[in-house]
């Protein structure tokens, strides 16, 4: 065997795994057998059987009931041969909920695992972890057909007998009130049996003249029966909404699905989409024709617990309904629901040969598609969504056939929106490599004459900023060519992102390939903002006086023009009015028409002009705050060197005080020094000079005194 490390398949095909099936941890995967071709599988509710054109029957998947057949009740994650077989070649086998049923090429049918319904057909209640002979139906003739459901099991002989014993508490073994049956009972309508097919709580088989019969639990309209009909649900009731002859049917837990020789029907509940008839409904009470397949195209069909697998003529797999657990085959990340049927796109370059659904998971038979193939034919709302950036030709790999489909107007329009190439040259990112050189130009000779209209955020510096909003909002702006030393401006219109972020230049002396980004550094940016902060404060301080008058002037200016555009506007609103009296009656509505609009178009002009001056003032109100700011900070500036200079002040006038009190001492010791001195010398020298009088003395010092101390 071989597991998912290996890409390639053999020839006799390989088996492929989904959903909760213990192999491979879960994984989606596959594996093959070295000397052996798969030829059929089954699935139980969690485990797994395998058969081989030898005649083998290997097992895996959960065993807590001994459904593997081993020998014991251990769970097993790898497919395992059956050994208790080996001398039997095994040719059909069914896996129920928590039993497995066999049949060999001797004619005998083994069961193995859950019997507590009496579903393993031994007359008791036992469950068994190996196979054990069910030896009622070694006298009935060769089997063609086997089938099992939740506690139930069915037989189908060669000649349209068709067999069931097991759990009958909701009618879904056909043998009306019976409770369960240990030991196989035929089931008879008086017409041969070709198919048959076991649910969860319910059943169904389809008679050599196509009518389908459905029998067991009657909830959700799983049986597809009329009103009157339900009543006997316990017994096989003939499905009256289906006129085609049907050609198979297969149950699952709630539902039904019929196939006929052009159409396939579904019926019952569809809540996670397993009836294939879109999100709204839910439940379908009578068989409703799936419209997705053309006429014809299905081959096959599957059912699990809640989900369906449909296979075509070309060998395509679609899948629908529950998605947990990736049991649908439509990729490792998608667990969604589907309410339609969905290709399966990884087995395109596959010819699907079988699939079998269980609760949690699907196994898919597949081989490599050869000439014998013939052409691969797709329904016209079929999605590939896994593989849109190949062709169908490459994921047909070297085979012959051709890949034909018939697409509708919608489809071809949904695929086109979906290729690249619809964005042209605009979409490819950077130029192709040459041997030689890089070429430096990321964008074509055609867009660069071209005028592109800026609509996309550019990378812009902070310095040209109010520029470059002046530009776009007047219009369009050219493309420019770009070279290695040149840095990236002016992208134009276009959705490619990393055409905006990074550019790639080639260094010439090592002809070395850089990737750096077109927006600037937030270093560069922070030192532009200073450098940008700085040199507005200094125009502020030379401007702020200016600004001043200029919103002096645009006040007046603003009342002058709002007092004008409303004399003009009661002009306008009266030359109206009397034209309008003097126009005719038929005139009138289309000049209240005229009126209206240009009351509208006024109404729009002043709330236009409303907004245009409300911004106005919110700037201004601004600016205003900004200068306050700076005047408060001027202000503040100003106070304190007032406050300095006053304390320089004072401390100027305490020193001049001191001095002129020193002086003024100085200048009263001066002055009685020389009143002294003058009084010596007025003193009389000689008897012949006559005295002074005190008037004359007092006359002196007065004459006398100013003068000195103004020399002083």
């Amino acid at each position: 065997m071989a597991g998912e490390a290996v890409d390639d398949i053999p020839e006799s095909g390989a088996v492929f795994t989904f959903g909760k099936s213990k192999f491979a941890d879960n994984i989606p995967s596959k594996f093959w057998l070295k000397n052996d071709t798969p030829l059929e599988i089954a699935c139980g509710d969690e485990h797994t059987a395998l058969l081989t054109e030898n005649g083998k029957l290997f097992m895996f998947g959960s065993n807590n009931w001994g459904q593997l057949g081993l020998g014991s009740k251990t769970s097993v994650n790898k497919p395992t041969c059956v050994k208790a077989l080996k001398a039997e070649k095994v040719r059909l086998v069914a896996c129920g909920r928590n039993h497995t049923i066999v049949y060999t090429s001797r004619g005998h049918v083994y069961t193995s695992g859950g019997n507590n319904e009496g579903q393993l057909g031994l007359g008791d209640n036992e469950e068994r972890t190996a196979f054990q002979l069910v030896n009622f139906l070694n006298t009935h003739g060769p089997i063609k057909m086997l089938a099992a459901g939740s506690n139930t099991s069915a037989a189908l002989t060669e000649s349209g007998k068709l067999f069931m014993w097991g759990d009958n508490a909701e009618g879904q073994i056909g043998l009306g009130k019976e409770s369960n049956v240990t030991t196989p009972q035929e089931v008879t309508v008086g017409y041969a049996v070709s198919w048959v097919a076991c649910g969860y709580y319910h059943s169904a088989f389809v008679t050599v003249d196509g009518g389908l019969f459905t029998f067991g639990e009657r909830d959700s309209g799983k049986l597809g029966l009329t009103t009157d009909q339900l009543s006997g649900h316990r017994l096989p009731q003939l499905v009256r909404g289906i006129t085609q002859p049907v050609i198979k049917v297969a149950c699952g837990g709630g539902h039904t699905v019929a196939l006929t020789e052009e159409d396939v029907y579904t019926f019952g509940l569809g809540q996670f989409g397993q009836l294939g008839h879109g999100t709204f409904i839910f439940e379908a009470r009578l068989p409703r024709a799936l419209e997705h397949f053309r006429k014809g195209r299905v081959q096959h069909i599957m059912c699990g617990e809640n989900h369906t697998a449909v296979i075509t003529d070309s060998g395509l797999l679609y899948t629908f309904g529950d998605g947990r657990h990736g049991k649908l085959g439509l990729g490792e990340e998608n667990f969604t629901n589907q309410f339609k049927p969905t290709l399966c796109s990884r087995f395109l370059k596959y010819n699907v040969k079988a699939v079998t659904c269980g609760g949690c998971h699907m196994l898919v038979l597949a081989r490599y598609r050869d000439k014998s193939c013939g052409e691969v034919i797709m329904e016209e709302d079929d999605v590939t969504e896994n593989y849109l950036e190949k062709s169908y030709t490459e994921l047909l790999g070297d085979t012959s056939t051709s890949l034909t489909r018939s697409l509708s107007a919608r489809v071809r329009r949904r695929e086109r929106e979906r290729s690249p190439e619809q964005f042209g040259s605009m979409f490819h990112t950077l130029p192709s490599l040459t041997s030689g050189h890089l070429n430096p130009l990321l964008v074509s000779s055609q867009l660069a004459n071209r005028k592109v209209h800026n609509d996309i955020h550019q990378h812009r510096s902070t310095g040209s900023n109010q520029k470059e909003r002046r530009n776009a909002k007047e219009g369009d702006c050219p493309v420019d060519n770009l070279t290695d030393n040149v840095s990236v401006k002016d992208l134009g219109d276009t959705t490619d992102f990393l055409n905006m972020t990074h550019v790639i230049k080639m260094d010439p002396s090592d002809k070395t390939l850089t990737l750096s980004p077109v927006q600037k550094s937030a270093e560069e940016e922070d030192e532009s903002e200073v450098h940008n902060e700085t040199e507005e404060e200094g125009e502020e301080e030379e401007e702020g006086e200016e600004e001043e008058e200029g919103e002096k002037e645009e006040g007046e200016e603003e009342e002058a023009e709002s007092s004008a555009s409303e004399e003009g506007e009661d002009e306008e609103e009266k030359e109206e009015v009397e034209s309008d009296m003097d126009e005719g009656e038929g005139e009138e509505e289309t000049s209240q028409i005229a009126e209206e609009e240009s009351r509208e178009e006024e109404q729009e002009e002043e709330n236009e002009s409303e907004k245009a001056e409300e911004e106005e003032e919110v700037m201004e109100s601004e600016a205003d705050e900004e200068e306050e700011a700076e005047e408060e900070d001027e202000n503040e500036e100003e106070a304190e060197e007032e406050e300095e200079e006053d304390d320089r002040r004072k401390k100027k006038k305490a020193d001049v005080g001191k001095k002129s009190k020193e002086n003024l001492r100085d200048k009263s010791s001066d002055a009685k020094a020389v009143r002294s001195q003058a009084k010596t010398k007025l003193k009389p020298t000689g008897k012949g000079q006559p005295a002074k009088t005190s008037h004359d003395s007092q006359q002196f010092w007065e004459d006398v005194l100013p003068q000195y101390l103004n020399l002083k």
